[in-house]
């Protein structure tokens, strides 16, 4: 019964290893790798069950029963009692053990001379093959499996040996043939199983300067070629060194096979990391052509489906096959691509995704629940101006997880509709939370304030305005405000505010032709004539500025030309290291109106008034991470890019889970920046504990290691102090000075604490030293030092 199961699983493996290497030349000629001769790609049959190749007393079921009597101890009564036993169990895939599948190998010596394949850019015309004499057959790896006992790899030798040589007659017997007795090759062949290959080519080596008459067998040397291309190939791709990876796999094109196709998605990547899209396309499809492996295929997808566009991945999905019961092959990740690809349809308004994407999403939204998919629906519409569907999924959204993104969303789509009161306030709670944020809810308030008739505004409602436009120093809505404290006939307030406008925007125009009508009201002539020739040759209505006496207080608001204003300001709010310094002093509390800027500022402009600020919906800059979204169910490669993605917008408590997905990648690089990129996260949000903890999670470099422990340590003492415990902090900080040169606030740090645990001497040598460079805390520092000890001094 065991014996049915070897014989089984040999079928299996063999299948397997030979499928994938059938189609050479299509390979070869989709990939176009660039032109260097190498050896001919081995041309592995398939063995199919009736066929002896050659030979028809050779029987497999009786090659495995033989091994089995040698190498399995004997059945104990519970493997006997149960006829059924070994038909229960499951074979064991190709990959179960690393030891299953033997390593693709080039033609070893002896074997059809080579030929060079179409490894040029473009396809070449087929080179004639030239018919070979039959070599010698290398048997020395068929006599290591079976003296190993090693079923699998015996019958997989067997199958690659007829694969190369058809004419060769395996042994009826192959345990009969004399087990190879050279106990130092069969350690070398034994290094080669365990993958040790540098240990292996030093063996080669002492072997053949200890005995200059022998020669290593060239399967071996092939073999190990191979092996070690191969530990070169996947060592560039962990490194991102894309353009090595493309040669690698021109100079051994015996990796390019379905055997290989964690080796063939890697080459797919290098493609398209160099700028070649559709070389990686072509190194996908083949796959997908040739590859029958389930697991693979789905996983060739996933993995095309971060790296390729929209319109290629269509090229993809178009080769899935049907399933038995009818169903698509590709239907079990089908709503995670349709999420990808509204993601992507997000990002370009002119992409067109299909309506079963759509509709596939709008079924999730309805059916999971998630707000991410909501999100996903919203701005797939507002992108294309279809409002009222995006509001409608922005409520949506906000309803499940009331986020800045849904706010956002719904608040554009609000001020499109010309709801900017409702917008204004969606947005204020998350006002402060992006650059983004802050310029959709700007927007709101310049609309706001721009509407016509004036709204009916609270006074909470305008303080808080007036309050945030100050702060952000943004012109539209200062602008806006003074035409609507115009419409209400607060003249005083509105001069205030067209001035603060032209402070922050001295060339607004539209403010500067709102303060000269709003000082002609208020008969102010000098303070018209002075904007007059200030903004001569620059603004015809300003210059040409009729008498407006008619217009006096409650006679209604003058707006202004239209036709004659100056561009539109972006709905952005000012960099704040381009905000002018201010002069005037804020007024006191009691003698300010609500509509009366705060100002910390002296005043002035920006844009038309009575009009709408649009808001540009081309350039919304989401960097990948905007919307809220489960970690967990993104690839490790995506969650680890997310996380990074969330920390450059200073999200670290989303960071640390994306990070925790992405520590599940099979690739060891990603395992180590997932927790690099973890521990930084923790110690943003202050966790140096979490921190710490964080970054045994997967091996650093020592360069890593130390910025980590500098920056815990750093934490640490920060925390202590804050916390009273000034000795351990001077521990923290004694531990850090080892790794790394005390920085000068660090100084201070550590002068303060000795100030603390009244250590004077100390603290004034380390105020001192510090003071030396110019440090004002270091020397605010000496100074708390002089009052604590010379409190009778006056400095």
């Amino acid at each position: 019964m065991k014996s049915s199961l070897v014989a089984v699983s040999a079928a299996v493996v063999v299948a397997s290893l030979v499928t994938g290497l059938k189609d050479r030349a299509a390979l070869q000629e989709r990939f176009g790798l660039a032109g260097k001769p190498a050896p001919e790609l081995m041309m592995m049959g398939r063995i199919k069950p009736n066929e002896a190749a050659g030979n028809s007393e050779f029987n497999a079921q009786l090659v495995a029963d033989k091994i089995e009597a040698i190498t399995s101890p004997p059945p104990s009564a519970s493997d006997t009692s149960d006829p059924n036993a070994v038909a229960q169990q499951p074979v064991p895939p190709q990959s179960a053990a690393p030891q299953s599948a033997p390593e693709p190998a080039p033609q070893p010596a002896g074997s059809p001379a080579p030929v060079t394949p179409a490894i040029v850019a473009e396809p070449s015309a087929p080179q004639q093959a030239v018919a070979p004499t039959q070599p010698a057959v290398d048997e020395s790896a068929l006599r290591y499996f079976a003296s190993r006992g090693d079923k699998v790899r015996l019958q997989a030798e067997i199958s690659r040996l007829q694969a190369l040589y058809p004419n060769w007659v395996p042994p009826a017997d192959p345990l009969a043939v004399p087990q190879n007795g050279d106990k130092q090759l069969e350690a070398m062949w034994q290094l080669y199983s365990d993958g040790r290959y540098a240990e292996l080519r030093k063996a080669l080596a002492d072997r053949q300067a200890a005995d200059a008459g022998w020669q290593p067998p060239a399967d071996l040397l092939d073999r190990l070629a191979v092996a070690e291309d191969r530990a070169r190939l996947i060592n560039a791709s962990d490194l991102k060194q894309y353009a090595t990876v493309v040669d690698i796999a021109a100079t051994t094109p015996s990796l390019l096979t379905c055997s290989e196709v964690d080796v063939l998605w890697r080459v797919a990547e290098a493609f398209i990391q160099t700028k070649r899209q559709q070389r990686g396309q072509d190194a996908y499809s083949y796959i997908l052509k040739n590859c029958p492996n389930p697991a693979e295929r789905q996983a060739t997808v996933e993995k095309a489906s971060t790296l390729l566009a929209y319109q290629p991945m269509q090229a993809l999905l178009a080769l899935e096959k049907p399933a038995a019961d009818g169903s698509k092959e590709f239907d079990a990740i089908r709503d995670n691509l349709a999420r990808r690809f509204m993601a992507e349809g997000n990002e370009d308004p002119k992409l067109a995704i299909a309506p079963e994407y759509l509709a596939r999403v709008e079924k999730l939204a309805g059916t999971e629940g998630l707000a991410s998919d909501a999100l996903l629906l919203g701005w797939y519409q507002l992108r294309r101006n279809n409002d009222a569907e995006a509001e409608k999924w922005f409520r949506a959204a906000r309803t499940k997880e009331d986020t800045a993104a849904a706010s956002q969303g719904l608040a554009l789509a609000l001020i499109a509709r010309k709801a900017p009161q409702e917008a204004e306030d969606v947005m204020f709670r998350w006002r402060a939370d992006s650059d983004d944020a802050s310029a959709t809810y700007l927007a709101a308030t310049a609309n706001l304030m721009a509407l016509q008739p004036p709204a009916d505004l609270a006074e909470d409602v305008l303080h808080r305005i007036a309050a945030e436009v100050i702060a952000r120093k943004y012109v539209p809505t200062a602008q806006q405000f003074g035409w609507y404290a115009r419409s209400l006939n607060q003249f005083q307030t509105a001069v205030r505010w067209f001035e603060t406008a032209l402070v922050w925007k001295a060339d607004d125009e539209p403010s500067a032709y709102g303060l000269v009508v709003t000082r002609e009201q208020l008969g102010d002539r000098k303070g018209v004539l002075d904007l007059q020739r200030a903004w001569a040759g620059r603004s015809t209505r300003i210059a040409n500025l009729e008498d407006t006496s008619s217009l006096m207080p409650n006679g209604g608001a003058l707006p202004p030309e239209k036709g004659t204003l100056a561009p539109q300001q972006p709905v952005q709010p000012t960099p704040p290291a381009q905000r002018p310094a201010t002069a005037a002093e804020p007024l006191p509390a009691e003698r300010r109106t609500p509509l009366q800027p705060e100002p910390d500022v002296a005043v002035r402009p920006a844009r038309p008034a009575m009009q709408t600020v649009t808001v540009a919906r081309g350039s919304r800059q989401t960097r990948g991470c905007s919307t809220t979204i489960d970690a967990g169910q993104l690839s490790p490669a995506n969650a680890l890019s997310r996380g990074w993605c969330l920390m450059d917008i200073n999200r670290p408590m989303e960071a640390i889970s994306a990070f925790e997905a992405a520590l599940q990648s099979p690739v060891r690089k990603d395992r180590e920046d997932a927790a690099y990129g973890q521990s930084l996260a923790y110690l943003r949000a202050g966790l140096s504990s979490n921190a710490a903890v964080a970054a045994t999670k997967a091996p650093q470099n020592r360069q890593r290691a130390a910025e980590l422990q500098v920056a815990i340590l750093a934490d640490r003492a920060l925390s202590a102090f804050d916390a009273g415990r000034y000795r351990e902090t001077l521990i923290y900080l004694d531990q850090r000075a080892q790794l790394q040169q005390e920085r000068i606030d660090l100084m201070v740090l550590r002068g303060y604490s000795y100030l603390n645990l009244k250590m004077y001497g100390d603290a004034t040598r380390i105020f001192e030293a510090a003071a030396a460079t110019g440090s004002r805390d270091a020397a605010r520092g000496l100074a708390d030092v002089r009052n604590v000890t010379h409190p009778d001094v006056n400095d």
